[in-house]
């Protein structure tokens, strides 16, 4: 509603008549109320109409707030939007690390394993090559201590005949004795390598057993599906778990491991000394079976 209820019209002039004046007849006074009215309804139509604009130009004020307010709420959307998405593409990013460091983890170990072994067959091999030229320096010395015999016999021959028979004899007795050590060593060295084999074999029966009974406790769950944790089990001579810890990896699975393993309490190991020291530190990928 127009805010006019205040607007009055002015009172109508009082036309002064003096002793002198005549006194107006009834049209002229009907005529002066007219004109006086007329003033009146231009002075309302006047400030209704600034009213009016005055009406539309607040109506225009608050359309242009109600603009910019839907604007900015546009904007915070979207930028709500753009950082949701963000935080995903790092999660992401984040999961894909740790995964890469894992896989990195279990090839540098496969790795050092690896050189592990070129160490140790560096080490026989050099071991064998030491015996193979200590026995060559032996036959070397006895074959020029032959020749000395075989010259002293030439030139003492009656005297030395006795004496080239037991050098004879000698050197048949130490060249029986080389080969005897000489098949000595190949039976160890044999002996090492069939023993090194069983190790090897005993040492990946027992973390079977050892990831079997981590198994049996895991108590896992649809969200850990194609998921896995590295864990480091340390253990004392009788199987009891002393330390457990995670290596990385999914979080879920990681406390679920650790939990299995406490549970556990004591896991299989081997009472064979060189089979124990190579399960009593151990790392272990742990992949929930559904």
């Amino acid at each position: 509603m127009w805010a006019t209820a205040n607007i009055h019209p002015p009172a109508p002039k009082v036309m002064e008549v003096t002793l002198n004046s005549a006194i107006p007849t009834p049209e002229k006074a009907v005529s002066a109320v007219t004109v006086d009215q007329k003033q009146v309804e231009q002075k309302i139509a006047e400030l209704q109409k600034k009213e009016d604009a005055k009406k539309s130009a607040e109506d225009k004020r608050i359309r242009d707030l109600e603009r910019r307010a839907a604007n900015a709420r546009k904007q915070r959307e979207t930028e709500a939007r753009n950082i949701k998405k963000l935080e995903q593409q790092r999660k992401a990013k984040e999961k894909e690390k740790a995964q890469a460091e894992a896989e990195a983890k279990k090839a540098r170990a496969i790795e050092q394993k690896e050189r592990a072994k070129a160490k140790q067959a560096e080490k026989q091999k050099q071991e064998a090559e030491t015996a193979a030229k200590a026995a060559a320096d032996k036959r070397k010395a006895e074959e020029e201590a032959l020749k000395k015999a075989e010259a002293e016999r030439k030139k003492r021959e009656a005297e030395a005949k006795e004496r080239a028979k037991e050098a004879e004899r000698k050197r048949q007795q130490a060249l029986q004795e080389q080969m005897l050590q000489e098949q000595l060593a190949k039976e160890q060295a044999a002996r090492s390598k069939i023993r090194q084999q069983q190790v090897v074999s005993e040492v990946d029966k027992y973390r079977a057993l050892i990831m079997a009974r981590i198994q049996q406790n895991l108590l896992i769950d649809e969200k850990m599906k194609n998921q896995q944790c590295r864990v480091n089990i340390r253990l004392g001579f009788n199987g009891l778990v002393t330390q457990v810890k995670s290596l990385g990896g999914d979080k879920l699975v990681c406390e679920a491991a650790l939990r299995a393993v406490r549970m556990a309490d004591t896991l299989p190991v081997s009472k064979d000394k060189d089979v124990f020291e190579q399960l009593k530190n151990i790392n272990l990928t742990i992949k929930p079976e559904f």
